[in-house]
């Protein structure tokens, strides 16, 4: 079984192999950089979601892989601060899509205010930590719950998730 991730993000990969592994041990998988055709930094759950089927559909049809995934993080604005949370798209080659997303966490508002200024929030999370490039190593996530659940971890529930409609078909048909 071949899979297809749109990324070359290696903690997105990583969940993506974690994941997999636990369900279709001998499963390959194929990074390919692809865009998401949207903002650097979604800023609603639409937006991330077309992000990441946008990733999904195009790293499947680059390689014909077995299954396409995008894995896509955001941003939502509420009444009560700005949230953080990710999204995960699946398409086989039959274009069936399952989708995913995980859980959220009320981002800090000096930091929310960066984002909301159109900043990317790894750049931002870089800046206010003194880190190097934590969007590929713990994440903002892994930053604000010091280290009890890291941006691999994030993306893995998802990722299972959006496989439910895989697993069980017979539910969804």
């Amino acid at each position: 079984m071949k899979i297809a991730v749109g990324t070359r993000n290696p903690v997105k990969i990583a969940a993506v192999e974690n994941v997999f592994k636990m369900i279709w041990a001998d499963a390959e998988i194929i990074a390919v950089d692809v865009p998401s055709n949207v903002s650097d930094q979604p800023m609603s759950d639409d937006e991330a979601i077309v992000g990441a089927e946008n990733r999904a559909r195009l790293s499947q049809k680059k390689t014909g892989a077995d299954f396409g995934i995008g894995l896509e993080g955001c941003g939502n604005d509420t009444a009560f601060g700005m949230f953080l949370s990710g999204w995960v798209v699946v398409i086989d080659r039959n274009g069936r899509i399952g989708m995913g997303s995980g859980g959220r966490i009320l981002l800090p508002e000096k930091i929310a205010a960066e984002v909301r200024k159109g900043r990317e929030l790894g750049p931002v999370m870089d800046e206010f930590t003194g880190g190097h490039n934590t969007k590929q190593k713990e994440g903002a996530v892994g930053i604000l719950t010091n280290g009890l659940v890291m941006r691999k971890d994030a993306f893995e529930r998802p990722l299972i998730y959006a496989l439910a409609r895989f697993l069980n078909e017979e539910w969804y048909e």
